[in-house]
């Protein structure tokens, strides 16, 4: 049997009047990895956090910081993540037209590096990075707002990512799916190939963290059984 996917939970949607006690109570739920979204305002049309944030949610969480730059200029404010406390960083292939420059000064930093494509661009792009890379975040939404209902097709797009990578390299390179993910689609990204899965408001926003953990769980639990 294989090992059911992690679980990340999406800060943009806790409550950040409560930082701290937001991310202590969704590990306690059973959240593997904590992801946060930092955007400029100009690679997506939303504004949320940087470093600073990183740090305060670094001082509070024992568990993974699973850090996705949708940001202009991944290259100054990457490394900058990574010395606030991230674990992983990721950003855009679309937002650069050096890729490999950004994966080198994340190597540099410390961090472990991936890439997210937008819904649009084919995962093909990715080959010439493979061996570099930790994750892939694949784009469930366009990016920029949660709450997104996932466009049809993703769970195919992660399969031909997994063909890309058995076709390209040996690595074990993480397959992550952030938007709109939820316990009914969850089962199709499993048997696609998914590794992690980033909800947000169908964590953050249920009434009860553990239970939405769990219905979550439940879905991969049941695939990969």
């Amino acid at each position: 049997m294989e090992a059911a996917p992690k679980v990340a939970a999406s800060i943009l949607a806790a409550d950040f009047t409560r930082l701290g006690e937001e991310i202590r109570a969704m590990e306690a739920a059973g959240a593997d990895w904590h992801h946060l979204d930092v955007m400029d305002g100009r690679f997506v049309p939303n504004l949320t956090f940087g470093p600073p944030i990183v740090a305060a949610a670094k001082r509070a969480a024992a568990r993974w910081l699973d850090v996705h730059l949708m940001i202009s200029d991944p290259l100054t404010y990457g490394p900058k993540c990574a010395a606030a406390g991230a674990d992983l960083v990721s950003f855009h292939f679309e937002a650069t037209l050096e890729p490999g420059q950004v994966l080198e000064a994340l190597r540099k930093a410390g961090v472990r590096a991936g890439l997210a494509l937008n819904p649009g661009t084919p995962v093909e792009v990715l080959a010439p990075f493979l061996n570099f890379l930790d994750l892939v975040v694949i784009m469930g939404v366009n990016p920029g707002f949660g709450g997104q209902k996932m466009i049809p097709g993703t769970a195919d797009k992660v399969r031909g990512l997994k063909k890309l990578m058995a076709d390209n390299t040996g690595r074990a390179v993480l397959i992550e799916v952030d938007g709109g993910v939820a316990a009914e689609n969850a089962p199709e990204l499993i048997e696609a190939g998914a590794d992690i899965l980033v909800s947000g408001t169908q964590l953050y926003g249920a009434p009860d963290y553990r239970a939405a953990v769990a219905a979550l769980r439940a879905s991969t639990e049941s695939e990969a059984s």
